[in-house]
């Protein structure tokens, strides 16, 4: 891909004022420009502080502290990668459940059963739809896909929706089975997967509902501005006013790297970052409205 378009792989780099942490951070980069210039003036045009003086050696403090607030965002960084990955497969086993039910449910029913077909689609596309509402519901920012829908219209919104498009499921892979519709094997291969459904919605629910520790946050927030607000105090010797810009560089690698695990950490909800819920959810809608007719 690289060979055939050289461009594509660099382009990146003379973008980055596109970047979203680039834009978020632009204010706090250029107040501390500021800071260190002001910090650079004073060392040198007011204080006249000599090379000698032992202001200098506090860079050994930062080399000491720079293994341990890598090792830090290293953490900080995997940790919320995990999260959003574990996002990424619970959705990704929603697709092969729904998948899963709608080839048993095609195998099980006969052709000429286009109603319970038909509802049978509706409410495992349903359920997708409505586990992405229910993770987002709490962000009243958002536009939720809430339409009506003709397999639930007693709906109740102030309650569990997913558990009870699930038990809509239930309560018709029951009725089949007492008309002799389904064998009592196969509702209960079918009962599996329709139960994998809420234990996929439980898993989402432990990743939304258990944040990181605030307080291990606000402490690397700490870290880094203690750290970059320090590094003038010393740099302004041996760089001058080069200073500047090495200063402002390092904070932004340190502050970006904690952003971006700030914004990964958190993988249900409608940012850039976060997982594509709305094309996975219509996606399974069209896969079960193909396999069940």
């Amino acid at each position: 891909m690289i060979a055939e378009d050289p461009t594509r792989w660099l382009k990146p780099l003379f973008e980055f004022h596109k970047a979203d942490t680039f834009r978020k951070l632009l204010p706090m980069l250029v107040m501390l420009a500021a800071f260190t210039a002001a910090v650079a003036w004073l060392e040198m045009n007011y204080l006249h502080l000599s090379h000698s003086h032992p202001l200098k050696n506090i860079t050994l403090m930062h080399s000491l502290l720079g293994f341990a607030i890598s090792m830090l965002l290293v953490f900080r960084t995997n940790t919320a990668y995990d999260r959003w990955w574990e996002g990424r497969k619970l959705w990704g086993s929603l697709v092969n459940c729904s998948r899963n039910l709608g080839v048993k449910l095609n195998a099980y029913l006969p052709p000429e059963a286009r109603e319970t077909r038909t509802a049978f689609a509706t409410l495992i596309g349903l359920f997708a739809v409505e586990l992405k509402n229910h993770l987002l519901r709490e962000q009243t920012r958002l536009q939720l896909d809430e339409r009506p829908h003709p397999e639930l219209p007693d709906l109740d919104r102030g309650k569990h929706v997913p558990t009870q498009v699930v038990s809509r499921m239930v309560q018709r892979l029951t009725a089949l089975g007492k008309e002799g519709h389904l064998s009592e094997n196969q509702q209960l291969m079918l009962n599996n997967d329709v139960t994998a459904l809420l234990d996929i919605c439980g898993a989402c629910e432990r990743i939304k509902n258990t944040p990181i520790p605030f307080s291990y946050i606000v402490f690397i927030k700490k870290f880094i501005v203690a750290y970059t607000l320090t590094l003038p105090l010393g740099y302004v010797f041996s760089l001058s006013w080069l200073a500047i810009p090495v200063v402002v560089f390092i904070f932004y690698v340190l502050a970006s790297l904690e952003l971006i695990a700030e914004q990964i950490e958190e993988p249900f909800g409608n940012d850039a970052n976060d997982l594509p819920m709305d094309r996975l959810s219509q996606m399974i809608e069209s896969n079960l409205k193909e396999i069940l007719g």
